[in-house]
Parts: structure tokens; sequence; C-alpha cells
């Protein structure tokens, strides 16, 4: 079923009404739209709550290329090459609600994360974990189940996917060989992994 994103800001709000601290994946294969969904969803959430709703990306987890080595940036993008433990233990403190938690944001154009590039504050009741695989049912990646109060699913046609990872590695300067092969040997690898092995969500975006 198709959701717009007024709809889906509205349901997260009426969920997240008595909560201290409401925690919401938002996952998808990547070019799905996650982080254009999460700032949709942030910018609405934000008009009725104001300064109660942040996005924590799970792109931020990415290890950095340097502890990665020749052997792993190839795959840099993986289930395997992020920080999971990281993310469960900042959820945690998350959820715990005690103190503000600073966590780490991706920089896509100088391809590293920044430490400490974002703070989720006391304020923030409603947080959006936006990324690949926050649903995907596989150690250590299923460990993360207990820290959602509530799951989101983008759903995108292969073909579809392919051609946004094509355009968007074009626009980071790849020749279109070059990019064609970079989606189709990496990027769809991990969207078919994420569609097949991913847990059912709360909600389906279509």
């Amino acid at each position: 079923m198709s959701h717009s994103t007024t709809e889906i800001a509205q349901e997260i709000i009426t969920a997240a009404a008595d909560a201290e601290r409401f925690v919401v994946a938002l996952a998808g294969p990547p070019g799905a739209g996650k982080s254009t969904l999460a700032e949709y969803l942030w910018q609405a959430i934000d008009v009725e709550l104001p300064g109660e709703v942040v996005v924590v990306p799970m792109d931020g987890y990415h290890f950095d290329n340097a502890v990665l080595g020749a052997e792993l940036i190839p795959h840099k993008g993986a289930p395997h090459t992020f920080d999971v433990d990281g993310l469960h233990a900042d959820l945690l403190r998350i959820r715990r609600a005690d103190a503000a938690v600073a966590v780490p944001v991706f920089d896509r154009p100088l391809d590293l994360a920044r430490a400490g590039g974002r703070i989720v504050s006391l304020a923030h009741r409603i947080i959006l974990v936006e990324g690949n695989y926050l649903l995907l049912d596989q150690s250590p990646w299923r460990d993360l189940a207990p820290l959602f109060d509530f799951s989101v699913m983008l759903e995108v046609d292969e073909a579809e996917l392919e051609r946004r990872l094509i355009e968007r590695w074009q626009e980071m300067g790849l020749a279109p060989a070059a990019a064609t092969d970079k989606a189709r040997n990496k990027d769809m690898l991990n969207a078919r992994l994420v569609k097949r092995h991913s847990r059912t969500a709360d909600l389906v975006w279509c």
C-alpha cells in the first residue's frame, strides 16, 4: 500500500504521543530514497513538534577507508563494512534519554564519516534512523530490532534502483561505463540483499 509522507509523519506522531523516546527505522536498498524520505518526515514532524525530531543516518557508521584497507574498500557499503556495534551502542544511549548523544555523519563527497557530526539532544523525542541494513535479518544487524519502536521499508523496483544508482555515480564524477559497473556489480548486490533478507516492516512505502 502506498502512503504519502504526510500520512507517515502523522502515523509516527500519533504512535509517539506518549513516548519519552520513539525510535523509527527507515530502511531500504541503496538508491531507494531513504535520505530524502527522512528529510521530508523531519520537516513534516518538526512543523507540528518543533525541535522534537532528529535524523540519525546509518551511513555515519561506515568504517574509515584506513580501517577497511585495500581488501575491503572495493566492498564499502556492504553490511560488514559498517560499525554496527557502534550504532547499537549509540541507539542504546539514545533510548536511555539521560544525556545528549553525539552521532557521526557521513560526508559522501569526501567519502568519510565525521565524528560528532550531529547531536541528539534531550529535547529530541522522535529519532528517525535511516539506512540500508536496519531491518536486515542477519547477525549482527538483527540485534538492532528491539531498539526500534516503528519501522518503514522503502520499496523500489530494481530497474529503477539501478537507473538511480548509475545516475548518482555519474553525478559524483564517474564515466558512464564505470558508473554502470559500480551500480550493477556493487550497489545492486547490496540492494538485493536488503530486498530479500530484511524483516517485515510495520509500513511499506513505495
